[in-house]
């Protein structure tokens, strides 16, 4: 490979959007180029970071010309933080490469066509729209190169924000994010800024010592505020001043929890969580419908898109009451109440216990009756002596984890074989490679990819499969 100073590749074309929102070059003579921070459409001198058997990856340093789809971002943490990788690019872009990569995957890993494909749904709110926030608390805050040049010793070394990707001990300290609306700035910069003032330990993640470790903050479309704090060490006190000030600083908060956590992990799923004000939930509203949201809760993290999405996943099931309708994955059991009004019955299966504790109480809360939910793991669960017993499936609605289903849940699918598979997914290539198996049976009617999260590469697609005759 032809190299320049500095492993610097000048004037590279970049072509086309590729995995993980990186921008792909294909030099003659050379291996494909995986860009960070690129913008199709730009030329760039590239600096290669890491040699891989097949491709290189690299980093624009110098743009020569930009690209007429590339802008400023608003954001002045963007190319350090790595949350959104698409803010340089305009969103008409972004909602053009997320379509291309579900008919990529279609075509590639499923190899078949849908009878239908609707263009992309994308987001009428392009910022602000994320209900559930997650910060890190360090004492080894991530400091420029420019910084230290400037500054020289940095005395402050605290944060808290993100964790810069591929560094476990790094976190960038945020002063303005684009992702959660207000107060969320102002709840992290002011406790920050009190600890900083009270002299209280920030986590530090070498040592596995300090007071601090992280803040949680979910919001909803009703107005409600979670704020979720994680104590590495368990000081009574100084959790007390901390709790007291957030109370007294945003009395708008209408759960305000804690938690000490020890452990190695920052996962809250095993811990304790202790109330300090207001209830242990938030509840958001859809349709009409009400979901109680735990700090343990899973539920879609941008709610006024989630909204489309179920409208379209129960618009492709098109029920007309009669129906039993399955749903895998269900989660806190959000799609199966959301469709239930249309079904006759519908069954929810989820392998986490607390979801479907959850999911039974949202039922209860909304007086529905027609959801019955159960626990266990789907590729055991979801079996003939299953359908026996809660009658046969007219529609199964899936919904699985970005790894897709199980083998042996598809093969269960086409076992049971419905007249009709809705599949929600958040990961097309996983979901192509299930639709390449599941072709077996049944026909791709069509498909309508929906923008969930704008400003990075992410994509859902909703699949409609018809048994074929």
């Amino acid at each position: 490979m032809a190299k320049n100073k500095a492993w610097i590749i000048e004037d590279v074309h970049l072509l086309t959007a590729g995995a993980k929102g990186a921008a792909i070059a294909k030099p003659e003579g050379q291996k494909t180029i995986m860009v960070r921070n690129g913008v199709p459409g730009d030329v760039v001198d590239v600096r290669i970071v890491k040699k891989k058997k097949r491709f290189l990856e690299g980093k624009v340093v110098t743009i020569k010309k930009a690209s007429a789809d590339r802008i400023e971002p608003n954001c002045q943490h963007f190319g350090i933080c790595g949350g959104c990788k698409w803010q340089n690019m305009t969103y008409e872009k972004q909602l053009f490469y997320k379509e291309q990569e579900v008919r990529d995957h279609l075509e590639r890993i499923a190899k078949i066509q849908p009878e239908e494909f609707s263009p992309i749904l994308g987001s009428e709110q392009q910022f602000w729209y994320r209900n559930k926030m997650e910060f890190s608390f360090s004492n080894q805050r991530w400091v420029t190169e420019e910084e230290i040049k400037e500054k020289g010793e940095i005395e402050n070394r605290n944060a808290l924000g993100f964790h810069i990707p591929g560094m476990w001990s790094k976190i960038l300290d945020i002063e303005k994010c684009w992702l959660q609306e207000e107060p969320s700035n102002q709840i992290r910069r002011s406790l920050k800024e009190f600890a900083d003032e009270q002299g209280l330990a920030f986590f530090d993640p070498t040592e596995q010592s300090g007071l601090l470790r992280t803040l949680m903050i979910r919001m909803t479309t009703t107005g409600e505020i979670m704020v979720l704090v994680q104590f590495f060490e368990n000081q009574p006190e100084n959790i007390q001043k901390v709790l007291g000030f957030l109370n007294q600083k945003f009395p708008e908060i209408t759960s305000l929890l804690y938690a000490i956590n020890p452990k190695g992990n920052d996962s809250i799923y095993d811990l304790e969580i202790l109330n300090f004000k207001g209830q242990n939930f938030i509840t958001e509203e859809m349709e009409g419908l009400k979901f109680k949201i735990g700090p343990k809760s899973f539920y879609q993290t941008n709610p006024q898109q989630a909204l489309h999405l179920y409208q379209i996943t129960r618009d492709f099931a098109d029920l007309d009451g009669s129906e039993i309708v399955y749903d895998l994955y269900t989660g806190t059991g959000t799609i199966a109440q959301f469709i239930a009004q249309k079904a006759k019955k519908v069954i929810g299966v989820e392998s986490v216990p607390e979801a479907i504790v959850a999911a039974r109480e949202n039922a209860a809360f909304n007086q529905i009756d027609n959801c019955t939910f159960y626990v266990g793991d789907m590729k055991t669960v979801f079996t003939d002596a299953f359908v026996q017993e809660n009658g046969y499936p007219d529609v199964i609605v899936t919904d699985p984890p970005r790894d897709g289903m199980h083998p042996k849940v598809v093969e269960n699918l086409l076992n049971i074989a419905p007249e009709k598979i809705v599949y929600v997914s958040c990961n097309t290539a996983t979901q192509a490679r299930d639709l390449e198996k599941l072709k077996e049976k049944y026909t791709l009617k069509k498909v309508q990819p929906v923008d969930m999260f704008p400003q990075t590469y992410h994509v859902e697609n909703v699949a409609l499969l018809t048994l074929k005759k």
